[in-house]
């Protein structure tokens, strides 16, 4: 689909969306799309991770450019590859040359370098390392192509039928999309993995590099620092997709999942979305 196409429908479905909305909430429905919440996000949903349960949605079913939100689905697939092989993520592994140098956010990998699988996932999922996810592809699934294969066959199984994947990073492609509704099913599915989990609601880790050297990655979603409970799990952002926001937070034994896509208010949009969410 080209990129010029996709902004037209996109314009068109929102429009469409905010209609419908107009329209539940006019006449009464109970629904999860009667219910008015101010939010800049064109796309969002907010799950009862717990029960599956929506508890709000916004336009959805509509397709979107997911940006590094992609890399929930590329720590997930890594994780439950290792864990099928029972390998161990302190594993050392070598820097495949096509992950040195990748454009956009880097963790600064050099090719030929030795480092743990471990480091690897941190460097994904708290800096959003697009040379960190490179690696990874080549790695688990021995070349990009055959890796993103992987991914569209998860998400397939998850029933995620909006979604298609075509790197590992969120790069901007055409062919490259998601909707809030099968980014939050991924979320939740990402957040029963113990060390998935354990990942997304780290601060701070210390990445071990050659020669005894250490390099800390700080983790960019405030949701775990800012948002009460908050524990996880990802950000992203390019130019085409506009920011774009998947987090979680624990309260009282109950854990939500909010979805925000081209929001340029994102954090305050899962904010007030998880908080409705806790108040239910």
């Amino acid at each position: 689909m080209k990129k010029g196409k996709l902004i037209f429908i996109t314009a068109v479905a929102v429009a469409v969306c905010m209609g419908i909305g107009f329209y539940v909430q006019k006449h009464g429905f109970t629904d999860a799309t009667s219910v008015e919440i101010g939010i800049s996000a064109g796309q969002a949903l907010l799950m009862d991770a717990d029960t599956g349960e929506v508890l709000y949605e916004k336009c959805a079913d509509q397709k979107a450019y997911p940006a590094s939100t992609t890399k929930i689905m590329t720590a997930l697939v890594t994780l439950e590859t290792m864990e099928e092989y029972d390998s161990p993520l302190e594993q050392k592994v070598r820097v495949p040359e096509v992950a040195e140098g990748v454009e956009g956010s880097s963790i600064y990998l050099k090719a030929g370098e030795e480092i743990s699988v471990q480091d690897l996932l941190y460097g994904l999922m708290l800096v959003s390392g697009n040379d960190a996810a490179v690696a990874l592809a080549e790695i688990i699934g021995g070349d990009q192509e055959h890796f993103v294969e992987m991914m569209n066959d998860r998400a397939a199984e998850l029933g995620c039928s909006s979604t298609h994947f075509a790197n590992p990073n969120g790069l901007f492609d055409e062919d490259h999309y998601t909707t809030a509704r099968d980014l939050a099913v991924i979320s939740a599915a990402a957040m029963k993995n113990g060390t998935f989990r354990e990942i997304v609601s780290t601060v701070d880790w210390k990445a071990e590099r050659e020669e005894s050297t250490y390099l800390t990655f700080h983790n960019k979603n405030k949701t775990i620092t800012e948002f009460e409970g908050g524990s996880g799990i990802k950000i992203g952002y390019t130019k085409d997709s506009g920011r774009t926001l998947a987090a979680s937070a624990e309260r009282d034994g109950r854990t939500m999942i909010a979805v925000v896509m081209s929001a340029p208010d994102w954090f305050n949009d899962a904010y007030r979305l998880m908080e409705f969410g806790f108040r239910q």
